[in-house]
């Protein structure tokens, strides 16, 4: 009997770890690129959400925004906001962004939940940092950033096509109200 909890218990904590880990990805969809010659301090400051694909943490929100700052550590503070129209309340979320590998290779993981990292992508910005077109780790996460509450729609559109071609349904986008 003995034997059997000898194997049985570090068989089970293996697999719940590999869950947990399995949990984490910080992976980018299957045909996405991270922006190359990425500029960290440049992408620092202040985005509305533009758009948003539905998800607990988002719901029913409107007035999103992210502001990105770095930490002392050089890790990247991840300062997200937004008025919930249901519960008339505003909500926060503090979190920390690193890159996966290098600097000038805009595929991040974030996290508000340490140890659970997620992917954070830049796969398309304009020259002037003023538009972003950010995907998760999955199918399921896709983000158009703007530096102002509007984008113009020749950008829109871009991000829009962009996303398709990856997979990405971008019918169920949810266009973030900014009032």
């Amino acid at each position: 009997m003995r034997t059997i909890y000898k194997i049985v218990i570090p068989v089970s904590l293996g697999m719940i770890g590999l869950f947990i880990l399995s949990s984490c990805s910080v992976g980018i969809p299957k045909g996405a690129t991270a922006v190359q010659n990425f500029n960290a301090d440049k992408y620092l400051g202040k985005w509305y959400e533009i758009a948003r694909f539905d998800y607990k943490f988002e719901k029913n929100m409107d007035n999103v925004t992210a502001t990105y700052s770095k930490n002392s550590d050089g890790t990247i503070k991840v300062d997200n906001k937004g008025y919930n129209y249901i519960k008339k309340e505003w909500k926060q979320s503090v979190g920390e962004a690193r890159f996966v590998d290098d600097k000038s290779v805009a595929h991040l993981k974030v996290s508000f939940f340490k140890p659970i990292w997620a992917g954070y992508n830049v796969v398309d910005i304009d020259d002037n940092y003023q538009y972003a077109l950010v995907m998760g780790n999955s199918l399921k996460y896709l983000w158009i950033l703007s530096r102002t509450k509007e984008i113009p729609e020749s950008i829109r559109q871009r991000f829009l096509e962009k996303a398709k071609k990856i997979g990405y349904n971008t019918d169920e986008l949810i266009w973030v109200k900014h009032n």
